[in-house]
């Protein structure tokens, strides 16, 4: 999906503005800001700090019903409608000049169950707002990389989690969701209600409804093993690696970052700015068992730190706190079966030269209760691929030159690509719409197709990966 900007369909001063939307603003428990209000440049700030956009209205939804209002009124005097959860997008898409923006990310609300462990959650609700009312319960679900993640958009495109070895996908934990329809209706989503909507939203993105409200089956996690492992990197150490974080047992599951040691208090301070591949670890099961399956790694070299130690759940987010402040950035991503040592070796001389100290090459080995769900059981369609890999250029300043960050990236992209066996939709940018016929299978796309010809035949939930429904 590739962003353009969007003319506003009526040109309205301040006061022509608060007039149009009155009618919505009267069916709205939350709150309507308007580009008048205090409050609008805060609201339409994002993840991405180089992202400037001006919505015309934005809808601080604190219900499904205020969803509804929204969407309806969008529907009736066409205008462009994007949706924001917790802002992570990747392409840009949850902030879109002109359009009218629903924000849910007032909407947190957590009701867990835990004899059941069944919690309903609002889809504002980030992955550290549930980590920690979950964890008082000694329970879990596999969420995002970093805990301002929405759940929103997370989940609908899969949910590749710090337990996806164990628990398989984000969606895998899914019972059932809440969904405001192009209609404006409010429907369920389950195996037994709108059971087509159910498989789609589970990896087609946001393109069939706005979900308001997801339910999850939990798991029993009280501690685990997490932390950070720090590694030279060489081409055997990422090689050693890859091999085992795809075939170790089930209860690890593992991030790796190519990147330059940070001068952060464990680093010792020779390894400060040289490449290193930092592993952060999350083992959901005994804990001696996991220090025995982390030996694997020690073993590769010596490690350059080392700061793993029984945690409970929510603190494995404590390793990529720095990665929640907004940033600018550039990313190209794809599954993938083998990765060549050329390919290494590309990975590590483009952390060498690097055009910014925060930039990372991302992998991760998969495998486990991921590939053992049946490919055609949802949307997410790659469950048999052994490799998740990205490059991705990282910097701070939102007045910064991205070009040549932008060119690093593809630089590294273009020489490694040809290992690409698909790609993960939520790892997506502004790829163009090529790439979603990497995210989907040709069978896949099609059933999906049909589904949106169904739920959104005009196309209105089209700020997202989107998927053509076709006459």
């Amino acid at each position: 999906m590739t962003y353009v900007p969007v003319a506003s369909p009526v040109a309205l001063d301040d006061e022509q503005s608060g007039s149009f939307f009155e009618p919505l603003r009267a069916r709205l428990a939350g709150a309507l800001i308007l580009p008048d209000s205090l409050f609008y440049d805060e609201a339409r700030k994002v993840q991405d700090v180089t992202l400037d956009r001006m919505p015309q209205a934005i809808v601080a939804a604190t219900n499904a019903y205020d969803v509804a209002a929204a969407v309806d009124f969008a529907r009736d005097n066409d205008l462009p409608l994007a949706v924001r959860s917790g802002g992570h997008s990747l392409a840009g898409l949850s902030m879109v000049d002109g359009a009218l923006v629903v924000d849910l990310s007032a909407m947190k609300q957590i009701k867990i169950d835990p004899q059941t462990r069944v919690a309903r959650v609002g889809a504002g609700t980030t992955s550290g707002d549930l980590s920690g009312p979950a964890q008082r319960h000694g329970l879990a679900l596999t969420t995002g990389d970093t805990a301002t993640v929405g759940l929103g958009g997370l989940t609908t495109g899969g949910g590749i989690g710090y337990m996806v070895r164990k628990y398989g996908l984000t969606i895998d934990s899914l019972l059932s969701a809440e969904v405001v329809t192009a209609s404006g209706e409010i429907v369920t989503a389950s195996p037994t209600s709108h059971p087509d909507l159910f498989w789609a939203i589970r990896g087609g993105g946001g393109n069939f409804g706005i979900i308001t409200e997801f339910t999850y089956r939990l798991a029993l996690v009280g501690q685990i093993l997490g932390g950070d492992l720090m590694l030279p990197a060489t081409r055997d150490v990422v090689r050693g690696y890859l091999e085992y974080s795809s075939s170790a047992p089930d209860e690890l599951s593992t991030i790796g970052n190519i990147i330059l040691a940070p001068p952060a208090p464990f680093v010792p301070e020779e390894w400060v700015g040289k490449p290193v591949l930092s592993i952060i670890v999350a083992w959901a099961g005994d804990i001696d068992a996991g220090q025995r399956a982390v030996d694997n790694f020690r073993a590769l070299a010596t490690p350059v730190a080392d700061t793993l130690r029984p945690m409970p759940y929510p603190d494995i987010y404590l390793s990529t706190a720095h990665q929640e402040m907004r940033h600018g950035f550039a990313m190209r991503s794809m599954f993938a079966d083998e990765l060549s040592d050329e390919t290494l070796d590309t990975y590590i001389a483009a952390i060498e030269n690097t055009s910014s100290p925060y930039s990372l090459i991302h992998l991760r080995g998969l495998g486990g209760a991921l590939a053992r769900v049946p490919a055609d059981a949802t949307a997410f369609a790659h469950r048999q691929r052994r490799y998740l890999a990205a490059v991705i250029a990282v910097w701070l300043d939102p007045e910064e030159d991205p070009a040549p960050h932008r060119a690093w990236t593809e630089a590294a992209w273009q020489q490694t690509r040809h290992h690409s066996k698909g790609v993960y939709v939520n790892f997506l940018t502004d790829d163009g719409p090529s790439r979603l016929l990497e995210a989907y299978p040709q069978e896949t796309l099609a059933r999906l197709a049909g589904i949106k010809r169904l739920y959104d035949p005009t196309n209105l939930f089209r700020f997202n990966q989107n998927i053509n429904a076709g006459p």
